[in-house]
């Protein structure tokens, strides 16, 4: 269902948006006009978008460790390379000290990416030009050799909170792109159709963070449920697995427990019918016989297994055991208003009290 036809590029960047919890973003960075179904194209679009949008502010500044030879001296005196080249005689002193200027560690992890995204054999012409005009303006601040630890080391506060959302896209950039045989070119490997591991703790944030932005009055989050079984002793406690919901949604008398799946296709070939993955009804009924024993709202609670589609779209309905069970597709292959009415409907489908046809 996914692999067949292309998720539009603007459903892509509002996925992304929704997962990271940078809705700001959404509405300053403009996507609208891509033409293009490439994710290369995507990234290099948001970049300049936010790239711009920093400039316009002012490039971030920070304190930055200089050491070198001054005429003046600031900080603090370095005697040993000082007296070992001489530089007294040279009326210099060899001395380390903090400067203000921009050359600080997200600005650094910006300017390499923007280099990076250049040399994208597949990128769009004219967003090449863009990124090298940006890329430009960034000549007082030195390119860094990339690492998930340079990442880690990035730290930001309220008024640069901006640079977030580049950043995940700048590690996105980085996780994503390969070498191509043309020395100093590079691939862009499209994880939305590659890594499916990814994508599923994508699609399962994304999900999750709409519920929790755009409906009012619920209690939306991940939840722990304690298994109805005691162990017989402690060796046997240990190697009990653990049961956490990937989205719990609780309303005024009701619970709807979401688990999020995103598969190639939702259903599973079996003699040329199709048919629910058996494993994943296990998983949700397992889900509700758990809650039910803590009574209050989880006594009849709802269950839903959720999958993205492009093409085929399900809206199954079971009752098992007291509880409702339903099999929802979320079509991302459609204006996001008709994403976000559809998710919005499937709550009020998976109601206890819900008429579904």
């Amino acid at each position: 269902m996914i692999k067949d036809s292309k998720i539009p590029i603007q459903n892509i960047y509002y996925l992304l948006c929704y997962a990271w919890n940078r809705l700001d973003e959404r509405d300053v960075i403009d996507v609208s006009g891509i033409d293009s179904t490439s994710l290369v194209d995507l990234f290099a679009k948001v970049l300049c978008g936010g790239v711009q949008h920093l400039l316009r502010r002012g490039l971030d500044r920070g304190y930055v460790d200089c050491s070198e030879d001054v005429r003046c001296l600031k900080g603090k005196l370095l005697f040993s390379p000082t007296i070992k080249r001489n530089l007294l005689n040279k009326a210099t002193a060899h001395c380390e000290f903090d400067e203000l200027n921009h050359n600080i560690l997200h600005n650094r992890i910006l300017k390499t990416t923007l280099l990076s995204m250049i040399r994208v054999e597949s990128l769009d012409s004219q967003l090449k030009d863009r990124l090298i005009g940006l890329y430009r303006r960034f000549n007082e601040v030195d390119p860094i050799k990339l690492s998930y630890a340079v990442f880690s080391r990035v730290q930001l506060h309220r008024n640069n909170a901006f640079y977030d959302f580049l950043l995940k896209i700048c590690e996105l950039v980085f996780d994503n792109l390969l070498a191509s045989e043309s020395p100093g070119k590079s691939k862009f490997r499209d994880f939305f159709q590659d890594d499916e591991k990814r994508m599923a703790a994508l699609f399962e944030d994304f999900v999750r963070n709409f519920y929790r932005l755009e409906t009012i009055g619920f209690k939306v989050g991940r939840e722990d449920i304690l298994w109805q079984a005691e162990a017989m002793d402690e060796a046997s406690q240990v190697y009990l697995p653990k049961m956490v919901t990937d989205i719990s949604i609780e309303g005024h008398g009701f619970k709807v427990v979401i688990d999020t799946k995103f598969y190639r296709e939702a259903l599973a070939s079996h003699y040329d019918a199709e048919k629910i993955r058996s494993q994943h009804f296990y998983q949700i009924f397992a889900y509700l016989k758990n809650l039910e024993r803590q009574g209050g709202v989880n006594t009849n609670c709802t269950g839903v297994l959720l999958y993205p589609t492009v093409q085929k779209e399900l809206c199954l309905n079971y009752t098992v055991e007291s509880h409702k069970v339903m099999i929802y597709t979320i079509n991302l292959n459609q204006d996001w208003q008709s994403i976000d009415n559809d998710l919005k409907a499937l709550l009020d489908l998976a109601k206890p009290n819900a008429l579904s046809g």
